[in-house]
This record gives structure tokens, sequence and C-alpha cells, in this order.
């Protein structure tokens, strides 16, 4: 980062304490819609944390070739899911979106290409939690892609260079769920909290276990760390923004876990709360 991109985020806003960061467990869209413990747990944290000057969120739901970032002014709502009520796809999330703010995250990140985008919007992994901490739809939030085409360290060391964000009032927010796993999901209990497959549990353990220990290097490594974790992430495109919220992580930062619970047998709404 040299001065000048100091200078221009400093414009855009004042410098503040230093914002948190969060990983939320976005769970089903209906989370967006329906009244139950997480939707509360994700309020509660809105009023446990600073007002945000804007919110840059990196969602499950964005999976490109290419990183990009959302560069318009007003953000459309994306109803990424099909096979839900009318109620869902009527939800709209107005928030204004931010031009400056983009441009200056391609800045941050350069050497590497950020492109910025004007088509796609807020999908559902931003949308249908913001709502929740923050339902004026009054603060300004950009959405930046997970480029498929590269490993998980990446990733992390990527999200690393959006540290400075952290001084100016913005929130970042990772939203995917760390164990995912569609195909083996128990429809009879989607429903429950606590209820977990074998090697579900076995993943929320030794997840949680190396989060609250600081050990990212084997979260980074997910695919090398047995059956268990293969099964829960048979994908990367909800665990990799769990990444760009512990790349964020500085030594004074604590970290904490809420909505830690599993569902549907083979889904966690774990959460993680950084600073």
């Amino acid at each position: 980062m040299n001065l000048n991109d100091l200078e221009n985020i400093s414009q855009l806003y004042k410098n503040t304490e230093k914002m948190p960061v969060l990983f939320l467990g976005h769970g089903s869209p209906m989370n967006a819609i329906e009244e139950n413990q997480f939707v509360q747990g994700f309020r509660n944290i809105s009023k446990e944390i600073p007002r945000p000057n804007a919110i840059l969120c990196v969602s499950a739901h964005w999976f490109t070739n290419g990183t990009f970032v959302t560069a318009m002014m007003d953000p459309k709502t994306i109803h990424d899911f099909y096979g839900f009520p009318k109620e869902l796809f009527e939800v709209e999330y107005p928030a204004p979106g931010s031009p400056e703010l983009a441009k200056e995250t391609t800045e941050l990140l350069l050497p590497e290409i950020v492109e910025e985008d004007h088509s796609w919007g807020l999908d559902h992994g931003a949308w249908s939690v913001i709502k929740h901490l923050y339902p004026n739809a009054e603060i300004p939030v950009i959405q930046l892609s997970i480029d498929y085409s590269k490993p998980p360290q990446y990733h992390f060391d990527l999200a690393k260079k959006l540290q400075k964000l952290r001084e100016k009032g913005i929130l970042i927010i990772g939203s995917g769920n760390i164990v995912h796993n569609l195909r083996m999901v128990d429809w009879k209990n989607i429903n429950t909290a606590g209820a977990g497959w074998d090697w579900a549990i076995e993943a929320r353990e030794m997840t949680n276990n190396w989060l609250l220990d600081g050990n990212f290097q084997n979260l980074i490594n997910y695919q090398n760390q047995g059956v268990a974790l293969r099964t829960a992430v048979p994908s990367p495109d909800h665990y990799l923004p769990l990444l760009y919220s512990l790349a964020l992580k500085e030594k004074t930062d604590e970290l904490s876990l809420f909505n830690d619970e599993l569902i549907g047998g083979s889904l966690s709404m774990t959460s993680v709360r950084i600073g």
C-alpha cells in the first residue's frame, strides 16, 4: 500500500477504532424471513460492535473466474435460489453501494487484478444476513467475489491486504458455512439445532478447536485434515469466506464463536467474531 492509497481512503472515511471482523454462517435463505435463534444471534452481534461506515462482504454465492468487486451506486437484491416461498422472493434490501470504496479496494489488493463489476448486486449470502444486522439498509455495502481458480492460501493472503479498511470503519464480513454438505442434509431435522451426523460433529469440533487456538494453517489446509472435514467441505465455495475473515485477525484481537450449532445433520451455523 502506498501513501496515495491511504490518503484516498482517508478522504472517504475518517479514522475510527479498529472495526471487528465477522464470519457469518448464513444457512438457508429462509433465515431472511424466519424468526429463530440464529437470526437473533445476528441481531445481537450488531448491538455489540461499533456502527460501520460501510460493509465489505465476501459471500459464498459470488464464485467467479477472477476477482471482482461491486462498484454500482445502487446494487440490486439478487434472489439467487429457487423452490422457496413467494414471500422470500419479495424481500428487497436496498442498501446503497459505494463506487469509491470499490475503487479503493481494487487499489489495496494490487498487484492482484480486481475488476469493478456493475451487474452483480447483493446475493443472498450478503443480504439475508446483513438485513438482520442493519434492517434499515442505510449502510453502503459492496461485495468482493471469490476466484474459484485459486487455492485456499491465495485467498488468505489476499484478504490480509484489506486490513487498513478496519481502521476506517469498514465492517468486513465473510458469509458461508464451515460445515456445508447439502447432499447429506437430514431434512427431518433441518430446523433442529444440535442435529449432526458423526462426521459433521467431528469436523465442527476440529475446526472450532483450531479457530479458538489460532491454528489457522490447519484451517487453510483443510483438504488435508481427514475424511470428516473433506465430507464437511465437499466444495470450497461456502468455506473460503471463513479464510477472508481469519486473515484479518491481528495478535491483539480476541476471537469468539456464536450461533455455534449444527442443523440438518450436515450444516453448521457457526459464526465468528474477531476483535
